[in-house]
């Protein structure tokens, strides 16, 4: 009796309790480029402490055999592409939009994080904990966080911002620049004065590019 008269007033309690909100999901902005350019913090960079090994990358996240450079083929091949045992993707069709090529052999292709490793780095993830670094190097949740491109152009990029290199298609280059800056608001990471610069000019010429992004939690 005891026992039941406690459960009675336990879930009288529960009953009053006011029901708490659900946590909004984090909204997707949209902006104009020249304006998402200046939402950018400016900041001086700063190389020390680098290195690759900080960035855990090429995970299979969701365990389901296919690593994230998988994942990245299988998602932006044109057609359905072939896949062997082990999540091994043979063939497809894909479009390098840095370059304008279409390639149909996976071993020509790097996957491109938009924003650099090192530069991400230096804008502000050497103050990440290393559970966020590995979720920016494996950013499957935005479509332009990582891209697959030529290996040529992605070797020739390396680890520069727009300031000292862009796809060597000059089609490519809004786009481009949109990519670039959707991650870094996406990820909250700083620009250096000569990459603002730079952006804004490509901004100028960007006429209504808009960059949409959802920050990442």
């Amino acid at each position: 009796m005891i026992a039941k008269s406690l459960q009675g007033l336990a879930v009288a309690a529960l009953a009053v309790l006011p029901l708490l909100p659900a946590i909004p999901a984090q909204a997707a902005e949209t902006l104009p480029l020249s304006d998402a350019v200046q939402e950018l913090p400016v900041a001086a960079e700063s190389r020390a402490g680098y290195q690759r090994t900080s960035f855990k990358h090429w995970v299979d996240a969701d365990k389901d055999s296919c690593n994230t450079r998988a994942e990245v083929l299988l998602d932006e091949s044109r057609i359905p592409a072939t896949v062997e045992a082990g999540c091994k993707v043979t063939a497809g069709e894909w479009f390098s939009y840095y370059d304008g090529l279409t390639l149909t052999a996976p071993g020509g292709l790097d996957i491109d994080h938009m924003v650099p490793l090192a530069e991400a780095w230096d804008s502000g993830a050497s103050q990440w904990t290393p559970a966020r670094r590995e979720a920016y190097a494996n950013d499957l949740d935005a479509d332009r966080s990582l891209v697959a491109v030529t290996a040529k152009t992605n070797r020739s990029k390396a680890d520069q911002d727009p300031s000292t290199w862009l796809p060597p298609l000059a089609d490519a280059r809004c786009t481009y620049a949109t990519d670039w800056v959707s991650t870094k608001l996406r990820w909250g990471l700083s620009v250096d004065e000569a990459e603002a610069a730079a952006l804004a000019e490509l901004a100028e010429g960007c006429g209504q590019e808009t960059v949409e992004y959802e920050p990442a939690i």
